[in-house]
């Protein structure tokens, strides 16, 4: 549950802290606002990126609080630059590696209510809330977000959405 939650959301959130840094560097090269960036959106109901990455942040956070059965961070609440949105996910990043890995390990079973920003609620374990809902969330946010920057011109590829390889260990149990 760990590895799935913390150990995924993590390096996808430091990506995503790298690919606003190649967006900032981008609007200067280009001469470009970086508010212009933090606005764009794909379509016009859409999350402009702003709000993307704290879509992200806010799966992550929420999703980890409630499994290890602590309280999530709060962010505020303004519209952020590339610099605010940068420290909000250094602060989602530092809240994640602060939460006790064995509660986190201990919820895949454990009863756990999501509450939408509009105050309705849904109910999962913890495994389904991760598995079918906060990670497929998260991972549209940050790939929204992505996706954002290329057509905004930011020279992006795969490898910068991806990140580093890195190591996995997963405890496999046999049924047998």
């Amino acid at each position: 549950m760990y590895q799935a939650s913390v150990g995924v959301f993590v390096p996808f959130l430091e990506n995503l802290s790298g690919l606003l840094d190649r967006a900032a560097a981008d609007a200067e090269a280009r001469r470009i606002d970086p508010r212009v960036l933090v606005a764009m959106r794909l379509a016009p109901t859409m999350y402009d990126l702003g709000q993307q990455a704290g879509e992200a942040n806010r799966h992550a956070t929420v999703a980890c609080a409630l499994l290890a059965g602590r309280a999530p961070c709060l962010f505020p609440t303004g519209v952020p630059d590339l610099d605010e949105l940068k420290s909000r996910i250094a602060t989602a990043i530092a809240f994640l590696r602060g939460l006790p890995k064995d509660a986190i390990e201990a919820a895949a079973d454990k009863p756990v209510v999501f509450t939408f920003k509009n105050g309705t609620t849904r109910n999962f374990t913890g495994r389904s809330l991760l598995l079918s809902f906060s990670v497929p969330q998260f991972f549209f946010h940050v790939t929204t977000a992505y996706d954002i920057l290329r057509h905004a011109g930011v020279d992006l590829a795969k490898k910068d959405f991806l990140g580093p390889p890195r190591e996995l260990t997963l405890a496999w149990t046999s049924a047998s």
